[in-house]
């Protein structure tokens, strides 16, 4: 399949959260919002040719490039991507999931693996009680911090790995399926289109309708990161291992093909 460099002939899909719109606002053409595990099915299936989605999605299946330099992730707690519970934390016998990223999921995984820790992982959805927390993650950990604020307590993935390793960590990637043409020709677009927002980042804050500016404005310049580059693939680097070293995915050796 051949893709021209034009943004109508190009299928691309990001993620529907508040987290990508730095990544995507003012791209010059459609594009398919959805939730990171909906968008990592239809570019495995060839639905779509580029996609912001899950990094774990690429260390499951590396056979896609990745656009450097730009990412979603976090240098410290990340605010919208957690465990709410209540009472000690160890203490937890049951977490409930969100199925709608498998990188928040296996992070996860990693770091209660490491701490020594076996909750019950359940994907379903459940209330938090003295013995059950809940993951969270995206506008849906956002809605719920508003609304619940400090009634509940929060274990902050993005921190937590943070204190753990030392080093930041990347939840979202673009990734360009291997037939597609003109992929660094897309990548430099895609590129462009983060520096440009980040430098006019009031521009971007004032087009969210659903979150007051204020927040807007800590969550992008406090909470997320949006660069790949040495210290996230460091971090990239850790999470595979750990994945590996606690069963989550087959070693793979796989160069990783970086546009």
């Amino acid at each position: 399949m051949s893709v021209s460099e034009g943004s109508g002939s190009l299928r691309i899909g990001c993620v529907q959260y508040l987290n990508g719109r730095p990544l995507i606002h003012g791209w010059p053409g459609p594009v398919v919002f959805d939730h990171p595990a909906a968008l990592c099915r239809k570019l495995a299936a060839g639905e779509l040719d580029v996609a912001l989605v899950s990094s774990f999605e690429f260390l499951r299946n590396p056979v896609y490039s990745i656009v450097d330099g730009v990412a979603v992730g976090a240098d410290g707690p990340v605010f919208s991507v957690f465990v709410a519970h209540r009472g000690a934390f160890g203490e937890l016998q049951e977490i409930a999931l969100d199925p709608a990223s498998r990188t928040s999921v296996n992070l996860l995984h990693c770091l209660l693996a490491e701490r020594g820790l076996q909750p019950r992982l359940i994907e379903k959805e459940a209330e938090v009680t003295r013995t059950r927390g809940r993951l969270l993650i995206g506008d849906q950990a956002i809605r719920f911090r508003e609304r619940y604020g400090s009634e509940y307590e929060y274990f902050d993935l993005g921190g937590e790995w943070k204190g753990a390793t030392g080093l930041p960590f990347v939840f979202a990637l673009w990734l360009i399926r291997p037939e597609v043409a003109n992929a660094a020709a897309i990548a430099e677009r895609l590129r462009e289109c983060r520096a440009r927002n980040l430098a006019a980042l009031e521009e971007v804050i004032a087009a969210q309708t659903e979150y007051k500016p204020e927040f807007c404005d800590r969550y992008f310049r406090k909470r997320l990161r949006f660069r790949f580059g040495d210290a996230e693939k460091k971090g990239l680097l850790r999470f595979r291992a750990l994945c590996e070293k606690h069963g989550l995915l087959p070693p793979n050796a796989t160069p990783w093909r970086v546009i």
